[in-house]
């Protein structure tokens, strides 16, 4: 949804097919929405409980990909809320290890109020789902090993892509290069 002259206007697309994303491997389907967003691709994450962390992510206005239904930012007692949201990447690593790493898509968020640009998002913490990817431009080995990392699962990041390949007139997937130590060693 977006905001033009204080009315809410949807701009929704749902895909009729159900497909799995989340860090689990539920399945649902996926969403466009037209709104204020937050990215938390290459966010970096500080735990808050054993089973959530608070991340850094950026905000962002225009078409993003959602497995919940469109909502227009709401104003809270923390600050203005808005949700996080998926945008194409164009190059990642895979990791296959136990090391915890961020669920985000469709999670809470605050805008900062000392910086538009940014907001935490409250995301959960997750390991042991399988392969996940690390979003970045160039391979390094310990991008797999350090820190608390915004993530999605390879097969979530390849669903989301073939949705967006379907519905590329309002937001194109990007061609997607898996890096590896071979190509950049």
């Amino acid at each position: 949804m977006t905001k033009a002259f204080g009315i809410i206007l949807p701009i929704t697309i749902v895909l009729g097919l159900t497909v799995g994303f989340g860090a689990t491997g539920q399945a649902q389907g996926f969403t466009l929405c037209k709104s204020t967003f937050a990215l938390c691709t290459i966010a970096p994450c500080t735990p808050i409980t054993a089973k959530e962390v608070a991340c850094r992510c950026t905000v962002h206005s225009g078409y993003s990909a959602s497995q919940k239904p469109c909502q227009p930012s709401k104003a809270t007692a923390e600050g203005e809320q808005i949700r996080s949201r998926y945008y194409p990447v164009k190059n990642y690593i895979i990791c296959d290890n136990d090391r915890p790493w961020a669920w985000c898509l469709d999670k809470p968020c605050i805008i900062s109020k000392n910086d538009p640009n940014a907001a935490t998002c409250t995301c959960d913490a997750v390991k042991n789902v399988g392969s996940y990817v690390i979003v970045t431009s160039t391979y390094r080995a310990a991008a797999c090993t350090t820190g608390i990392i915004s993530s999605a699962t390879v097969q979530g990041i390849t669903q989301i892509t073939d949705y967006l390949k379907e519905n590329e007139k309002l937001l194109a997937p990007f061609p997607i290069q898996v890096l590896s130590a071979t190509q950049h060693g």
